[in-house]
């Protein structure tokens, strides 16, 4: 499934830069395409929190605090979070009661925190090591193939 979809993907990202647009496209391409989700979208670090960017799903946190939360603790680590039972996480925020499941990216890029790509599912440990490894290789391209600058423009004063 992963080899079609990553195909795809270079379909869909192949003649923009733009990072917001390729983020919303990213989003609704992952949500459309990969069963029991219930939420994917991104969250941009703006030197401070994380603050939602474009998503597919029921409406979500607004602002989350770097060390909150799987998004959060994603940013503040750069480590990718696989987390099986959101109920079992200490400090999960739940945005949408119905996720039990969760994986979250962090985006760096040039040593540079952007934020963080977050799926979840109303299944429990829906995730699974070929699918982090997958979307992982999709982020990375989708950072690869984006001008990223824009997420500092936005935010810088």
């Amino acid at each position: 499934m992963y080899e079609l979809l990553i195909k795809q993907l270079d379909a869909v990202l192949k003649d923009e830069k733009n990072f917001i647009t390729n983020t919303a496209n990213f989003s609704a391409f992952i949500f459309n395409n990969l069963p029991d989700l219930n939420w994917a979208g991104f969250y941009f670090y703006d030197g401070e929190e994380l603050l939602l960017g474009p998503f597919q799903g029921q409406p979500a946190c607004v602002r989350i605090r770097i060390g909150k939360g799987v998004c959060g603790t994603s940013a503040l680590k750069r480590k990718i979070m696989v987390i099986d039972n959101v109920d079992n996480f200490d400090g999960h925020i739940a945005c949408d009661s119905n996720s039990k499941s969760e994986m979250v990216f962090p985006l760096i890029k040039n040593e540079e925190l952007i934020g963080v790509f977050d799926i979840d599912s109303p299944k429990l440990a829906r995730f699974k090591e070929d699918d982090k490894k997958n979307i992982e290789l999709m982020v990375e391209k989708l950072l690869y193939l984006s001008d990223t600058d824009i997420i500092k423009k936005l935010f810088s004063n």
